[in-house]
């Protein structure tokens, strides 16, 4: 079965959102299959930043469903975007 790499920006809920915090929550709360790659914080405006990660999931019916219902479940997660999916061999920029 192939691997997808789905590209997720995550919003805080608040402008004082510890997101430090959002993201070991975000690490343990990874579905079982799936894994975070790759993270960086991308500034929004006005000092807001926000949580770009890069997820490992199958390429199987269900499985984008359920890693966005695990992120929308964090405490301090406002909003996702989903900026890209490709196969995992091929290079996003």
């Amino acid at each position: 079965m192939a691997r997808l790499v789905a590209r997720i920006k995550i919003l805080p809920a608040e402008a004082e959102t510890n997101l430090d915090g959002v993201l070991e929550s975000l690490k343990k709360s990874v579905p079982e299959g799936m894994e975070i790659k790759a993270h960086a914080k991308e500034p929004i405006a006005f000092g807001l930043n926000a949580i770009v990660g890069d997820f490992m999931l199958d390429d199987a019916e269900g499985q984008m469903d359920k890693l966005e219902e695990a992120i929308k479940g964090i405490t301090g997660v406002g909003e996702i975007e989903v900026m890209n999916i490709s196969r995992a061999s091929v290079k996003m920029k």
